[in-house]
């Protein structure tokens, strides 16, 4: 059974445009697992952009509610959900300038800072995601970390359905890339810009098991309702 992730972020977006306490993100969690969502998702970023300290604390310590946290690789940000001790943890590149997360992470690059974070999760038995690219070398590079799962960067292929251009090529990468996870037993997620058309298309690679959707949702809801958009998502999963 493919699971579904909805990312609540842009409920705190909203509520901290006006400086108040509502909407609130608490809530929201609350009501997107009775409206059908496997779990929730949240990034707390350094900027505390949108979910901050209280929020993911409250956010963690809801009952039956999964929880998965997305970190930097920030020392302070890692001790925090260290503390707070989410059900799930997926470790993002984070550029402070950014609006979105723009990519994934450069495991080349931080290998030995990664394990380090990976190895203090896993002792505390958190579920631990890497947030990458689809790429061959990134997947081997995941598997010599021994991470449980990865979440495949799926912001591209989504750009190119929008914009109507060309994206086999890129959809193949993912594909190829899932099969190369999945043979060396690494659970495979995707996440990042998914609407209906792009989940439905990855919805046909049977070794995505989940998917992260946060900024369509919330956005689709403001027409049609929370209920009713995760309803059309957990369709298109089965």
């Amino acid at each position: 059974m493919r699971r579904l992730g909805v990312n609540i972020d842009h409920v705190a977006t909203l509520r901290n445009a006006r400086g108040e306490k509502h909407p609130d993100p608490i809530s929201a969690a609350l009501h997107v697992v009775n409206c059908g969502a496997d779990y929730v998702t949240i990034h707390l970023r350094e900027d505390r952009r949108h979910i901050n300290d209280k929020d993911a604390k409250r956010i963690c310590n809801l009952k039956n509610v999964l929880v998965n946290l997305e970190v930097s690789m920030n020392e302070s940000i890692i001790s925090n959900a260290l503390r707070i001790k989410p059900n799930y943890i997926c470790i993002v590149p984070e550029n402070r300038k950014e609006i979105t997360t723009e990519g994934g992470l450069n495991l080349k690059r931080n290998f030995n800072k990664l394990k380090k974070i990976i190895f203090k999760f896993k002792k505390a038995k958190i579920r631990t995601s890497l947030f990458i690219n689809p790429s061959v070398s990134d997947i081997k590079l995941s598997r010599l970390l021994e991470v449980d799962c990865v979440e495949i960067h799926t912001g591209k292929l989504a750009n190119n359905v929008k914009s109507k251009q060309k994206y086999n090529k890129e959809l193949q990468r993912i594909k190829n890339g899932t099969k190369l996870a999945n043979s060396l037993g690494i659970e495979v997620h995707a996440g990042h810009g998914l609407d209906y058309k792009t989940t439905k298309l990855l919805s046909k690679i049977k070794e995505i098991h989940e998917y992260n959707i946060g900024h369509f949702i919330i956005g689709e809801s403001v027409f049609y309702g929370l209920s009713k958009v995760i309803k059309n998502f957990k369709k298109l999963l089965k």
